[in-house]
């Protein structure tokens, strides 16, 4: 597989129905100029589930789409194969979607691999290569990452994932690790988080103005918890300290090299 040579990719993942954060990712002159878009799933879970949709549906093939955990639940959730999804405003976002909607979110995958200048072949998912759902983080032990590969092809040479909603780029067992955060839903930082791909790796942040962003969401969105949540998230309530606490238990770790959240 030969690396394309000029293609530049912008890297949106965890969107989570949140329509002026990624207006605002894809205004920036970067992204009007990549040739391609990713999304690395966890598209419609969220306050706006059907303009993000539509926002995002409407830019047509210059957008490769992967699926993620939130994206499965919505779509199980609406076929009765799911009783109950995590928090209110999925349960409501799930009833939102359209058929036309729900079409969509079944026919994504959940890898995508291109040959990337600088990058070699990258395969894109949501969590991990194998699980929609694993956690991995900027300091998973490298005992953990031979597993997390496992099945991968010898000459994948980078991993771009999602799911944590925390950004960072490591090296494990020689492969590059990218996760560019999340678009709307970030932990330890405010902006819209997202990462430009080819020849190397540069994460960015878009900053835009959040408390015109919560008023807009809890005007145009009809869900009852949109206010509270819209202020949760987007004005970053959560630090990443307490992210990573939350999130070591399902990294494998023993109680004793779990941190302590502030």
């Amino acid at each position: 597989m030969t690396e394309d040579p000029g293609v530049r990719v912008a890297v949106l993942s965890d969107v989570h129905g949140v329509l002026p954060a990624p207006e605002a990712v894809l205004a920036e002159p970067d992204v009007r100029a990549a040739e391609l878009l990713v999304l690395t799933g966890d598209i419609a879970a969220g306050p706006q589930p059907t303009r993000v949709l539509d926002l995002l549906g409407g830019l047509g093939a210059r957008v490769a789409w992967v699926g993620g955990n939130a994206d499965r639940e919505l779509l199980e959730h609406r076929r009765g194969e799911r009783e109950s999804l995590g928090d209110p405003v999925s349960r409501w976002a799930a009833e939102q979607l359209r058929p036309d909607h729900l079409d969509l979110l079944a026919r994504l995958p959940r890898t995508l691999s291109l040959p990337l200048r600088g990058l070699g072949r990258t395969l894109f998912c949501h969590a991990t290569p194998r699980d929609d759902e694993e956690v991995v983080l900027v300091d998973s032990s490298l005992d953990r990452w031979p597993e997390v590969f496992t099945g991968l092809d010898a000459d994948v040479r980078t991993v771009v994932c999602g799911h944590t909603h925390m950004p960072y780029v490591r090296l494990a067992h020689g492969r590059l690790v990218v996760n560019p955060g999340s678009v709307a839903m970030p932990y330890g930082r405010p902006g819209a988080h997202w990462a430009l791909l080819g020849p190397g790796v540069e994460p960015r942040t878009t900053h835009f103005d959040i408390p015109a962003a919560v008023t807009a969401i809890t005007r145009d969105s009809t869900c009852p918890e949109a206010a509270d949540w819209a202020d949760y998230f987007l004005n970053v309530r959560a630090t990443d300290a307490e992210a990573l606490d939350a999130f070591a238990p399902r990294d494998g770790r023993p109680p004793d090299q779990q941190q302590e959240a502030p």
